[in-house]
């Protein structure tokens, strides 16, 4: 990876013609108009099932019509929504994809209404459909999903209040987050006086990981500066989409107060049980003085009596080099191959079909993210690419996920769906793949760059990604009893990453806005978007550990536990992979791996220091 730019015009931005050409198209607006059609069949369909008494094979029959509206509807309509989105999140700034959003989801509320009157009726039949998929092989797949939506059932409100909450969320919740990752996306500060140089959020952000510690400091500064120029309108964002879970849950039946009914949401949404919940936290909690272990040794290669957060992902080592897209995709590609050559072809597939959106620009969210578009049978990976090994990481993260919905691409829609729990394993398990073999292959001298980057992006996912957790908590028990300021907010996030990073960071540079810049909080259906990456990478470990054990023969086991996340709960999956996750012992075990990276990585930063 010799030190090089990259290139102006490098970096390339997605091509959407394969799932539409564009919002006039005629494919496009045939799917808008094919939802009107699905929404007056499958009312038709359910006002037969309420209006009369079906016989055994009467019921048969409108279950298995039932389900196969369900699953061109769900083709259609998150083909449709991830499509504006994607259009909308490349450029936010885009009115007409903003009123195209509006209007796909406007046309999708009735669907709240009918899902509602959907699972009364399968509450009505819960005996004939246990007996029905013991007997039709058409409905064996289905088994988990049926069992699951009997569950939501006793989970919902009545239909027409659920078609009103969804029909309110377009101007409340969703318009709260839509706010929040505008502001975010656009507002900027003066960078340089003398050239007149703007920067975003989001370009500030990724100053984080200069090699010069003035730069970082100055981005800090200026992010904490543009942070707390807009606090007051995402805080009300904040309050407003948090408000909306808080009354939607207890109008729901999710028991006990604001943090028990979110995390029992969230712990059934990831198809996990609490214990095994809990058993992740205790040894995440268990693993924090290890952590901090690694931020001192960082600070002393540093040169510094302590990190403050704008050293968090301060390269250390060769920090001179920058990877150019080019050079991404070959590594991606590669080491996908060495692993499983159809991984490798999938991802040469992406990367040839214009898949990625990579260039970093104003109007254009942050982050990173993959969404699939079913009646195109491809995804679609927005990431801001600037050159550093973890952005190719990020690349290789979100392309695991692409992997992912490819593998169950031919699957019926209803059972494409997973946890967000089994999702960030197979991303987070790509991820693994490139970054150990490129640890494998490097030289003597880079080795110690990439392995304090492993330990880097492992203490964002345990220990920042507890502080979130932390601070979520502390989030919904506040809210409950009123509107939440912006300096409040940021007390509580503070003190969240107090009592995970401890004394491992500078408490005078700590990020309190943290709650403003990441989008995971602001869903009224998504609370605790956070431990499922923590599940993720410890489960992906494990599996990895496999795959060294295995060798190549593990790439169709890992295919075929993909392939079962759509029909299998978190548990089950992990089970016939042999791990029993409710149990401490088996998080402890993949927590390990990182122990002893940070034990090899003190070493060599304590052997370089006492070289001089």
């Amino acid at each position: 990876m010799p030190e090089q730019e990259i290139p102006a015009g490098e970096l390339p931005r997605w091509n959407l013609d394969t799932v539409f050409k564009g919002f006039d198209s005629s494919e496009y607006q045939d799917a808008k108009t094919e939802i009107t059609t699905l929404v007056e069949s499958l009312n038709s369909l359910l006002l037969k099932e309420s209006g009369a008494s079906l016989h055994e094979a009467e019921f048969e029959s409108w279950l298995l019509s039932v389900l196969a509206l369900h699953n061109r509807q769900g083709a259609v309509s998150e083909t449709l929504i991830s499509y504006c989105y994607a259009v909308y999140s490349a450029d936010t700034t885009d009115t007409r994809a903003m009123n195209e959003l509006n209007s796909v989801e406007e046309l999708l509320v009735p669907f709240t209404r009918l899902q509602t009157l959907y699972l009364q009726a399968l509450s009505r039949h819960e005996p004939q459909i246990r007996l029905l998929i013991e007997k039709n092989p058409q409905l064996v797949p289905y088994r988990g999903m049926l069992e699951n939506e009997l569950f939501w059932h006793t989970r919902q409100m009545a239909a027409e209040e659920e078609g009103l909450a969804a029909d309110l969320a377009r101007s409340g919740s969703s318009a709260w987050g839509r706010l929040q990752e505008q502001l975010t996306s656009t507002a900027d500060c003066l960078w340089d006086e003398t050239t007149g140089e703007r920067k975003t959020i989001v370009q500030l952000r990724a100053l984080a990981f200069s090699p010069d510690r003035a730069v970082r400091e100055k981005a800090y500064h200026c992010e904490m500066d543009v942070c707390s120029r807009i606090s007051l309108p995402v805080a009300a964002a904040l309050n407003g989409i948090k408000g909306t879970t808080i009354t939607l849950n207890a109008r729901r039946n999710w028991p006990g107060g604001a943090f028990d009914a979110a995390i029992e949401k969230s712990v059934r949404q990831g198809m996990l049980t609490r214990k095994s919940l809990d058993a992740l936290l205790l040894a995440m909690e268990e693993s924090l003085p290890h952590w901090r272990r690694y931020l001192k040794a960082k600070a002393r290669l540093l040169g510094l009596p302590v990190c403050s957060f704008f050293d968090l992902f301060a390269p250390v080592g060769k920090t001179s080099k920058t990877v150019s897209f080019s050079q991404a995709r070959k590594i991606i590609e590669d080491n996908f191959t060495r692993f499983s050559p159809s991984m490798g072809s999938f991802a040469r597939k992406a990367f040839e079909g214009a898949w990625l959106d990579a260039e970093p620009r104003n109007g254009k969210v942050g982050g990173a993210y993959c969404t699939s578009m079913p009646l195109a049978k491809e995804s679609r990976v927005l990431c801001n690419f600037d050159g550093s090994f973890s952005s190719v990481l990020t690349m290789a993260h979100e392309l695991g996920h692409a992997y992912h919905a490819d593998v169950l691409k031919d699957e019926p829609n209803l059972l494409q769906g997973y946890p967000m729990t089994l999702a960030e394993t197979a991303s987070i398990f790509a991820e693994t793949v490139v970054f150990d073999a490129e640890l494998a292959d490097a030289a003597p001298e880079e080795k110690l760059t990439l392995l304090e980057m492993h330990l880097q992006d492992g203490c964002q996912i345990l220990v920042d990604i507890l502080s979130r957790y932390k601070f979520e908590k502390s989030l919904f028990t506040a809210r409950k009893n009123g509107e939440l300021d912006a300096e409040t907010v940021c007390t509580l996030m503070l003190d969240a990453q107090d009592s995970t990073y401890g004394d491992g960071i500078n408490p005078e540079h700590r990020h309190p806005y943290l709650w403003l810049v990441k989008p995971h909080y602001y869903s009224s259906d998504l609370a605790f978007y956070n431990f499922p990456y923590a599940f993720g990478q410890l489960f992906a470990l494990a599996l990895y550990s496999r795959f060294r054990t295995e060798g190549a023969e593990f790439a169709q086991t890992y295919k075929k536990i993909l392939f079962e996340t759509g029909r299998l709960d978190a548990t089950q999956v992990t089970a016939r992979a042999g791990f029993d996750i409710e149990s401490v012992d088996f998080w402890r075990s993949g927590i390990a791996l990182f122990v002893e990276k940070i034990n090899e990585f003190e070493k060599i930063v304590d052997a370089q220091i006492s070289r001089g």
